[in-house]
């Protein structure tokens, strides 16, 4: 699953993070993603979400190489996967220096990532998960974060099955997605079953989503995608958070 949970902002009135978290974590609960990464999540609404989920752990450091801002949070199962090895880096010519940016940007992008394993000792994959530039004028970076994700993941055995998950901030389509698709899968397009309706997915609390779905889950063979489905849960007139999250259904060798 990749989820935009939409930061604690005191300004959003109805749908501040108080009013929205439980049923953002019974949503969570109710679909039971083995594995699952967020947006724009701080560390409080990391910890609430385990704390209603205790069968998950999860893991990341902040944009800021701390606690405090959004996290690139990784939720997974300790019941389904190991958690091998993880780690950060950010979208910038300095990768390895915590809270780095470049290319125009208005805030430090970064990538958390880990190694499971399937238990009990199942196949291994890798995951990234990121949150790419928001502003118009970002297409430019977006492509610059795109081509560093792609070199960096050329870098690994063809062998090996690899997930990326997040919030792109850009239609599916052109620079950031054709960057990234040239070596990679998308779930939407190549799954053997989707789930029918539009495909935007972002709707900013109001339940109904744009043309543009910025939320995609990519993959590379050998892993197989079954379905995917883009999620519209919510309670009367309210929802979890402004994006609907996007779930994915692999087969591992």
């Amino acid at each position: 699953m990749t989820f935009n949970v939409r930061y604690p902002n005191p300004g959003d009135g109805p749908d501040v993070w108080t009013a929205r978290r439980d049923l953002l974590a019974s949503t969570v609960r109710r679909h039971a993603p083995d594995l699952m990464g967020t947006q724009e999540l701080f560390y409080e609404q990391g910890q609430f979400i385990v704390e209603k989920l205790p069968d998950y752990a999860w893991f990341g450091l902040s944009r800021r190489g701390n606690q405090q801002d959004e996290h690139m949070g990784v939720f997974y199962r300790k019941d389904k996967l190991t958690l091998i090895d993880s780690g950060n880096f950010w979208l910038s010519p300095t990768a390895e220096r915590a809270g780095s940016s470049a290319w125009g940007m208005s805030l430090p992008r970064m990538v958390t990532w880990g190694v499971f394993e399937v238990k009990p000792g199942g196949a291994k994959f890798l995951y990234y998960n990121t949150h790419f530039p928001h502003r118009a004028e970002d297409e430019a970076a977006r492509r610059l974060c795109a081509k560093l994700i792609a070199d960096r993941l050329s870098l690994y055995d063809e062998k090996m099955p690899v997930v990326l998950t997040g919030d792109f901030n850009a239609g599916a389509q052109g620079g950031a997605y054709e960057t990234l698709t040239a070596t990679l899968k998308d779930t939407w397009k190549d799954a053997a079953k989707r789930s029918e309706g539009g495909e935007g997915t972002f709707h900013g609390f109001k339940g109904k989503a744009g043309r543009a779905r910025i939320d995609w889950i990519l993959y590379r063979a050998p892993c197989r995608a079954l379905s995917t489905e883009i999620l519209t849960d919510h309670e009367g007139d309210r929802y979890p958070s402004d994006h609907f999250p996007v779930l994915s259904v692999f087969e591992l060798p």
